[in-house]
């Protein structure tokens, strides 16, 4: 019996998911990428999004397992926006399962839907600030 061999593009969309939001005709063709792309990385990467934050938080000198829940939010959002490199190695964790369709529509407004891709992992790691606890 003959298996054909999925594409690297195949598996990716497989293993994603499909689109988390609606998308209607009148969807920007950003939404439409966040919601059909974006997010369901988001949310396929979600435990390494975590354990890659508190490692993170923990070579910052662990400051921010001290903080209060409000200042801790803050400080997901201000590591996230200041820390360039912190950033960029977030974006590579999302860029990272792109099909090659979807990168070559991604580097068409790179900047608009790099946006989009921070301040919804910013708001998926202060909704999950709970999980946060210092790595033994």
């Amino acid at each position: 019996m003959f298996y054909a061999m999925k594409t690297k593009d195949e598996a990716l969309l497989e293993i994603r998911g499909n689109s988390i939001g609606q998308i209607f005709e009148t969807s920007t063709l950003e939404e439409r990428f966040q919601n059909q792309t974006i997010r369901p990385i988001l949310k396929f990467q979600n435990d390494l999004f975590v354990e890659v934050f508190k490692n993170y938080a923990t070579k910052q000198k662990g400051v921010f397992f001290t903080l209060s829940p409000e200042k801790k939010m803050n400080y997901i959002e201000t590591a996230i926006q200041r820390d360039i490199k912190f950033r960029n190695s977030l974006k590579g964790i999302v860029i990272g399962m792109f099909t090659i369709s979807e990168y070559k529509e991604y580097i068409q407004n790179s900047s608009n839907l790099n946006k989009r891709m921070m301040n919804l992992l910013i708001e998926r790691l202060k909704s999950q600030v709970q999980l946060f606890e210092e790595a033994a």
